[in-house]
């Protein structure tokens, strides 16, 4: 892996880990802002531990040295969540602006994914 490869991994990386990390501790504080969401998306607010927890963990399976496997079911669940979230914003008719966090998430998945050490 080239220098520039790894600058824009960790780059991406970082910030998708920070991106799941906020907004998985955002909802497994259940935050009334984004329980209004969530209902507002179709979804009950029970499933946000759920989704908050598998964040977490997601964050620490891609940060975590080894383990590839479980590198790639992070990234893929981090990428079926983001375009999950992107397709439900579009459903419910939203702006244009409430698709730019998802969409970044999204992005910086694909973007760690790509420029990942491969094995």
């Amino acid at each position: 892996m080239s220098k520039t490869n790894k600058i824009i991994y960790w780059i991406a990386t970082l910030w998708l880990a920070l991106g799941m990390l906020s907004t998985g501790i955002v909802q497994l504080l259940k935050m009334e802002a984004e329980v209004k969401l969530f209902n507002h998306l179709g979804y009950p607010s029970y499933l946000l531990p759920l989704l908050a927890i598998w964040k977490i963990l997601g964050v620490v399976a891609i940060l975590i040295p080894k383990f590839p496997l479980v590198k790639e079911w992070a990234y893929a669940g981090f990428f079926f969540t983001m375009s999950g979230a992107i397709y439900s914003h579009l459903a419910m008719g939203d702006k244009i602006i409430e698709l730019f966090g998802p969409t970044l998430l999204l992005a910086l998945t694909s973007i760690s994914w790509y420029f990942r050490k491969a094995r």
